[in-house]
C-alpha cells in the first residue's frame, strides 16, 4: 500500500502537468492586463486566466461591466478607454503600484464599416482608433512594465488581417496593420526578452458584431432617423448567427501558450472548423501568386515549394 499512494500521486501530478504550459510554477503569481475584458473573447480569456490562478487586470469602460468583472476571484476590474490617454495612463499607475506585469493582452476592438464609397470617413477613423490607434497607445504605455519583467505582448488580431471583403475595408483593414503592428514590434522587444504574438481567431461566439450593427443604430437615431424594421431584423440575425457560434475556448487556449509556454509562437490562427482555415491559408496562397505574377525576377514553381520547405523547416518565431 505504501508504495502504491506515491504512485498515485505521481499519475495524478503528470496528468495536471500536461493541462499546463510548458512554464515554472511562478508563473501563476504573474499579472496579466486585458484591453478589452467586458465581453466576448476578452472576457472568456480574464475567466480562464483568473480560473487557473492568475492575477487578471481586465479592462472595460461601462460601470456594470467593471462591477461584474470585479466580483470574479483573481479580477480587478480598470476602467479603460484604449482611446483615452487618460485613462491608458492612470491604468499605468494602478497596475504599477500593485507589483508589476508579466503580460499585456491587446484585446480591445471593434467592428464597422461598409462600402468604401458609401462610409462615412468618422466611421472608418473610428475603427482605427480604436483597433489600431489603441493598440499603439496601450504598448507604448505598458512596454516598460512588461520589458521589466522579460514577459510577453500579446494582441487579438483576427483572419480578417489575411482575408478581406467588399464592405470590409475598414475592420480588416486595421486587422492586417495589426500583423505589421507585431511583426515590427516583435524585432524590438527580442533585445529585451519579450516575446510577441498575435491571436488570430475566425468565427466565434463574441458581441463585436452585434455592437457594430447596435451603434450604427444608434448614431443613425441621434441623426433625427426612426429605427426601420429592416434595421430591427439586421440587429435580430446578427444576433442569431453571434450566438450559433462556438465558445472561443480554443481562443483562450492560444492566448495561453503564447503568455506562458516556454516556446511562444509569432502567429496563431484559431478557427472552428477546416474551411475557415481553407479560407486564410488560400488567401495567403493567392497572395503569393499574385506577388510573383509581374517583373523579371518571378520565381518558378520548383523554386517557391522549395521556399515552402525551407520555411516549415525552419524553427518557429516566438
Amino acid at each position: 500500500m505504501s508504495r502504491i499512494v506515491p504512485l498515485v500521486l505521481l499519475t495524478l501530478a503528470t496528468a495536471v502537468a500536461a493541462l499546463v504550459p510548458r512554464s515554472s510554477l511562478a508563473d501563476e503569481s504573474k499579472a496579466v492586463l486585458i484591453t478589452g475584458a467586458s465581453t466576448g473573447i476578452g472576457r472568456h480569456l480574464a475567466e480562464t486566466l483568473a480560473g487557473a490562478g492568475y492575477r487578471v487586470y481586465a479592462g472595460a469602460r461601462k460601470e456594470k461591466d467593471l462591477a461584474a468583472l470585479n466580483a470574479i476571484d483573481n479580477i480587478t476590474a480598470v476602467r479603460l478607454d484604449v482611446t483615452s490617454q487618460d485613462e491608458v495612463d492612470a491604468a499605468v499607475d494602478l497596475v504599477s503600484s500593485s507589483g508589476g506585469l508579466w503580460g499585456l493582452v491587446n484585446n480591445a476592438g471593434v467592428g464597422g464599416g461598409g462600402s468604401i464609397i458609401d462610409t462615412p470617413i468618422e466611421d472608418q477613423k473610428f475603427v482605427y482608433d480604436v483597433n489600431v490607434e489603441g493598440v499603439y497607445r496601450t504598448t507604448k504605455a505598458f512596454a516598460p512594465l512588461v520589458m521589466k519583467s522579460k514577459g510577453r505582448i500579446v494582441t487579438t488580431g483576427s483572419i480578417a488581417g489575411t482575408i478581406s471583403w467588399g464592405g470590409g475595408s475598414a475592420y480588416a483593414g486595421s486587422k492586417h496593420a495589426m500583423e505589421a503592428y507585431t511583426d515590427a514590434l516583435a524585432e524590438e522587444m527580442a533585445p529585451h526578452g519579450v516575446s510577441v504574438s498575435v491571436i488570430e481567431p475566425g468565427n466565434y461566439k463574441s458581441n463585436i458584431r452585434r455592437s457594430s450593427v447596435s451603434r450604427q443604430m444608434a448614431q443613425h437615431q441621434a441623426a433625427g432617423g426612426e429605427i426601420s424594421d429592416e434595421m430591427k431584423t439586421q440587429l435580430e440575425q446578427t444576433t442569431a448567427r453571434e450566438l450559433s457560434f462556438k465558445e472561443p475556448d480554443d481562443v483562450s487556449k492560444a492566448f495561453m501558450h503564447a503568455l506562458f509556454d516556454d516556446a511562444p509562437l509569432r502567429r496563431y490562427v484559431v478557427v472552428p472548423n477546416q474551411e475557415e482555415q481553407g479560407w486564410t491559408i488560400g488567401a495567403k496562397i493567392n497572395e503569393l501568386v499574385q506577388l510573383n505574377s509581374w517583373g523579371p525576377y518571378s520565381y518558378s514553381r520548383d523554386e517557391l515549394v522549395k521556399m515552402l520547405d525551407e520555411a516549415l523547416a525552419a524553427p518557429s518565431e516566438g
